[in-house]
C-alpha cells in the first residue's frame, strides 16, 4: 500500500537501497539531505530524521537562513520510492530557486504517477499551513517534473538561470 510518511529510523536499510539507486552525491530532492549528514550508520541516520523532525516544528527556532520544512517519505511495503519536502515560506533563495516543495522519486519507481500523488497530498498540507499558494520549480530541462507540476494546477511564471542552473517556476493556487 502506497503512503506518504514522517521520516522514520525504521526504514534505515530501505532509505539506503533507494540511495544507492540514486547513486553517488545528495542530489535526492525532497530528502533535506545535507553534504555534513552522515546516513550510513545508525546513529548518524537517527540524528538526521531527529533534525527533519525539529525543522518541520514551527515551535523549534531554525538557523539564520533556515525556514520551517515538513517532510514526507513515499513508501510501499516497506520500499523507500522517494521524498517530498513542503518549505512552510519562502526565503530570497528559495523564491528564486527551490520554491515551497520539492520532490524526488527513486529511479526504478519512476513513471508511475508517484510524484503527481504525492504533490496533490502535500498541497493539502501547504493549505493546512494557510498557504493560499505555492511555488514549485524544476529543472528546465526536466519533462516529467514540469507535467508533474502541471497535472497539479502548476502555472508557468518564468524560466530564469539561477545559480544551481536553468529553472521553471510555476505557482500552484490551493
Amino acid at each position: 500500500m502506497l503512503e506518504l510518511i514522517p521520516p522514520t529510523v525504521s526504514l534505515h536499510t530501505a532509505w539506503l537501497e533507494a540511495r544507492e539507486e540514486w547513486g553517488p552525491g545528495v542530489h535526492e530532492d525532497g530528502f533535506g539531505l545535507r553534504p555534513s549528514d552522515e546516513v550510513d550508520s545508525p546513529a548518524g541516520f537517527a540524528a538526521w530524521v531527529a533534525r527533519l523532525a525539529e525543522q518541520s516544528d514551527p515551535a523549534k527556532p531554525l538557523g539564520a537562513g533556515r525556514v520551517h520544512c515538513t517532510y514526507r517519505w513515499i513508501v510501499e511495503d516497506d520500499r523507500v520510492l522517494g521524498g517530498i519536502a513542503l518549505r512552510h515560506e519562502l526565503n530570497h533563495f528559495l523564491l528564486q530557486v527551490g520554491g515551497h516543495i520539492g520532490y524526488g522519486i527513486r529511479p526504478s519507481a519512476r513513471r508511475r504517477g508517484l510524484a503527481t500523488w504525492a504533490l496533490g497530498r502535500m498541497l493539502e498540507e501547504a493549505r493546512v499551513l494557510g498557504l493560499d499558494r505555492v511555488l514549485v520549480a524544476c529543472e528546465a530541462g526536466n519533462v516529467a517534473s514540469a507535467k508533474t507540476i502541471e497535472r497539479q494546477g502548476g502555472v508557468l511564471e518564468d524560466v530564469r538561470d539561477t545559480e544551481l542552473g536553468t529553472v521553471r517556476r510555476y505557482w500552484i493556487e490551493i
